[in-house]
Formats: C-alpha cells, sequence, structure tokens
C-alpha cells in the first residue's frame, strides 16, 4: 500500500498533527503551498487535513482538491483541528467525492487546544485506516 499526507494549516496546529500521521506512515507530511504537493504517482491512501477558516475550507484547500486526480488518488482519509468545529472534515469528503475519489469511513479530529498531546491517536487514526486496528471514529479526548 502507498500512502501520502497533505495538509493546509494557518496556525500550526494541522501542520503538527500531519506529521505525526507522517511519521506514523513512515512517510513526509507536506503543506499543499509546498511545490512537491501535487499527486503524481499512484496512492492509495492520500491522508488530507485542514480546518474551517470563515464558515468553510480556505479556498486553497478546496483547489487542491478539486485538482486531484482520481486515477492517482484511489482514497481519501480526513483529519482536521479546530476548536471546535468539525466541518472541515465533511468538506474535505464531499470535494473528495466530487472528484469520485473514495473516502474511508474513519477521520480524525483534534481540538487545537488538544494538538500537543495528539500524537497516539493520530497514531491510532492511521492504524485505523490502513487496516491495523479497527475502525473508529477518531476524536481527541486528550
Amino acid at each position: 500500500m502507498t500512502y501520502a499526507v497533505r495538509y493546509y494549516s494557518k496556525s500550526g496546529n494541522t501542520r503538527k498533527v500531519a506529521e505525526a500521521i507522517a511519521e506514523e506512515l513512515g512517510v513526509k507530511a507536506i503543506s499543499i503551498e509546498d511545490q512537491d504537493a501535487p499527486v503524481t504517482e499512484e496512492t492509495d491512501v492520500l491522508f488530507i487535513g485542514g480546518a474551517v477558516y470563515a464558515y468553510g475550507i480556505d479556498k486553497s484547500l478546496s483547489n487542491y482538491i478539486n485538482s486531484l486526480d482520481n486515477k492517482l488518488v484511489k482514497k481519501i482519509a480526513a483529519f482536521s483541528t479546530a476548536m471546535i468545529s468539525r466541518h472541515a472534515l465533511t468538506l474535505i469528503k464531499r470535494g473528495a467525492q466530487a472528484r469520485d475519489i473514495k473516502t474511508v469511513s474513519e477521520t480524525l479530529f483534534v481540538s487545537s487546544k488538544d494538538v500537543d498531546e495528539s500524537g497516539e491517536v493520530a497514531r491510532e487514526f492511521v492504524r485505523s485506516v490502513t487496516g491495523s486496528a479497527p475502525e473508529l471514529l477518531m476524536q481527541c479526548q486528550c
């Protein structure tokens, strides 16, 4: 199986969770603003994260999702950080589905106040998505 991690982060919180996910997968977490962000090779699961900013996900994240090639990206696993709203998860999954990219049922939401203690829950999320743990809807209540 091949995996990739992409994220959009204004505050650094989503970046921290993306890095924990990537570490568990043995890959690099890449900001969607990085020149290496485009997925150019077949990827079984793309872990993609962001947050809600002013009633929706940032336009650059939305554009990034809209640019994904459904022949290269087989599935998306959504994760998000925010103070309260989990709505980014729905918007990421909706964007993927609009591109005819399947989404996994598992999602990860980490409250902004819990980001620094979220390493283990991020690792469990990866294990759940990759089949090394039972399917769970993950939520950090650290």
